[in-house]
């Protein structure tokens, strides 16, 4: 079936016949959960909408959106593109002064943010912006700040004079039009303006649909749970997915609690990030080693099994069987912690290790791998169901062409490829072929069945003085292997051998360790000892010149506030190498 151009909010429409709920989903907020109906959600955004109007919004304007996950945020963002203005999101981590350019340089005449924490990093600079207005979504304890229910109200009563209105505007756009600037968070420089239009991020909705691992006709009622930011292209494109097909959609309020929220609702499907997959995988090894007497013998026997799986050779015969005997006393239960409905999950953003997608996939998971870009709407390729392989973003979508070019770099083509960088026709030029292929900026290969393998960032791969080109992703993702790992650089450049800075999993190591062992004179030996077992385990993985000969063990964890990741999770290289200068020139003195 081939897919026809369609408006983001045509796309949406459409999932209104399958939705068996009534509800558009929920959000949480201080530890209780909101329902919205489909109905509420819908005469909302149409209110919005107008509202949006009678403040003075033309197609073409750009609003920016600084929010947290929510139903508001999606109220919101369907009423923007309603009335065919660009949704410019913005991260809720983002500070002030990358608010300010971003709403400077996509020259948004509206800034709409939901509470007063995130407001907050603005607030001192909001008033620096000429003629920008403010709304707020949800509360603010801000005098002379609009509210959403003003607007809301502003736009029930034009709807009343116009009641054709909405409709009118809606039919104006077009699916070649703009329907977002999403600033790349980018690990040098400043952001870039990634232009989507309707047609890019739909088409991408329409394609991704053939590879959700469950029957959206025979499983309806469903439910999402959802905690990657929408601000993300990937989040916000399988949101708009997950309305296509009918199914409600609840945000969480933080990450911390997704156990919690998991077993709450029961969802069948998110969307993560390796991170939290490597959390889990070592929360759930940790829980069996913890247990005692026969319950420990069989879990750790069922863990044993599903750490020596393959996907690209799974079990048949006597192994088989074990597998089952394992899936009914082990497996069965870990999955009942995670509610007991949840058919799989996709990973995003960065490369899954083979390992723990053979071990949820062992468990009983569909543990699905997608690969893109927010410059390509975003996915380009993903596994699908009974067609994975190990270590493979999976198979480019239908509607797209991937080719490698001499020096490695992964090429693209296709409906969902930006119209170029906002303002910055230097940078376009610098991704863009004359004949429409862009340059992703990624290493990897295409194998003989069509299965896309990514191998690294063409900017982060490095020489070593002997010669010998490392790519650090994949040497990381070999160490973060281990549970005792928590997170990972690679260092090497120019120098004569490999090297790391560390992050150890202090829960585990303290797991493994005992529970008075940091009180002990010989603590930090014990775990720099703990650690060096596990990096010559992960060498043996490696090519000589790839194994890590030295590393340092860091106190404080890499986070966004510290400066070292993006809002997308992605480590800021330049920034842990200035940081950690004098830990780097310890490693390699001599």
């Amino acid at each position: 079936m081939e897919f026809k151009p369609s408006t983001i909010f045509e796309i949406a429409e459409a999932g209104k016949s399958r939705n068996s709920t009534g509800l558009i989903g929920a959000t949480k907020r201080n530890g209780s959960w909101t329902e919205t109906t489909l109905e509420d959600f819908q005469t909302k955004v149409r209110h919005f909408a107008l509202g949006l109007q009678s403040m003075g919004v033309k197609h073409g304007d750009r609003i920016a959106l600084h929010s947290e996950n929510s139903v508001e945020w999606m109220i919101a963002d369907q009423a923007i593109l309603s009335v065919g203005a660009v949704n410019v999101p913005i991260y809720s981590t983002q500070p002030g002064d990358q608010i300010k350019y971003i709403i400077e340089d996509s020259g948004s005449k509206i800034y709409l943010f939901s509470q007063d924490k995130l407001f907050n990093n603005f607030k001192d600079l909001y008033k620096q912006v000429d003629g920008l207005k403010v709304v707020c979504l949800v509360s603010t304890g801000e005098k002379g700040i609009t509210m959403m229910d003003e607007v809301l109200e502003s736009g029930k009563k034009l709807d009343a004079e116009k009641p054709t209105l909405f409709d009118e505007l809606r039919s104006a756009v077009k699916p070649d039009d703009l329907a977002s600037f999403i600033y790349t968070s980018g690990t040098t420089g400043k952001p870039k303006g990634v232009m989507l239009t309707h047609h890019n991020i739909s088409s991408n909705v329409q394609y991704s649909i053939e590879r959700i691992p469950f029957d959206i006709e025979k499983e309806r009622g469903g439910k999402i749970l959802s905690y990657l930011p929408l601000s993300h292209i990937f989040e916000r494109m399988l949101n708009y997915l997950y309305m296509n097909i009918g199914y409600p959609i609840y945000y969480i309020e933080v990450v911390e609690e997704i156990k919690d929220d998991l077993a709450f609702h029961k969802p069948m499907f998110f969307a993560t990030v390796p991170r939290l997959l490597e959390k889990i995988h070592t929360g759930i090894i940790n829980k069996v080693g913890s247990a005692t007497g026969v319950k420990q013998k069989l879990g750790l026997w069922a863990i044993g099994l599903a750490e020596s799986y393959s996907i690209n050779n799974p079990p048949a015969g006597f192994e088989a069987f074990k597998r089952k005997i394992a899936d009914m006393l082990v497996y069965k239960k870990i999955r009942a912690g995670f509610g007991g409905n949840l058919v799989g999950f996709i990973s995003g953003g960065a490369a899954l290790s083979p390992n723990l997608m053979n071990f949820f996939t062992a468990i009983g998971l569909q543990c699905q791998q997608g690969y893109g870009l927010t410059e390509t709407s975003p996915v380009l390729s993903v596994t699908t169901l009974g067609s994975i392989r190990e270590g493979s973003s999976g198979k480019k979508l239908r509607c797209v062409e991937l080719e490698i070019a001499e020096d490695g770099e992964i090429l693209a083509r296709g409906p969902n490829i930006m119209q170029g960088y906002y303002n910055n026709p230097e940078a376009t030029a610098e991704v863009m072929t004359s004949d429409g292929w862009f340059k992703t900026g990624d290493v990897g290969r295409i194998d003989d069945e069509g299965f896309l393998y990514i191998t690294d960032r063409k900017k982060d791969i490095f020489k070593l003085s002997t010669g010998k080109y490392v790519a650090p992703q994949h040497v990381e993702n070999t160490l973060l292997n281990s549970p005792l790992i928590e997170q990972v650089v690679v260092l090497g450049a120019s120098r004569k051998f490999c090297s790391a800075l560390l992050v150890p999993n202090m829960d585990a190591i303290r797991d493994k360790l005992g529970s008075d062992a940091e009180n002990k004179p010989d603590f930090n030996q014990q775990v720099e000892n703990l650690i060096q077992k596990e990096v010559d385990n992960m060498n043996e993985l490696l090519p000589a010149w790839e194994q890590i000969k030295k590393f340092a063990l860091l106190d404080d964890i890499f986070s966004i506030d510290g400066g070292e990741l993006t809002p997308t999770m992605k480590t800021k290289r330049r920034v842990v190498h200035d940081k950690y200068k004098g830990e780097i020139e310890k490693i390699y003195e001599g």
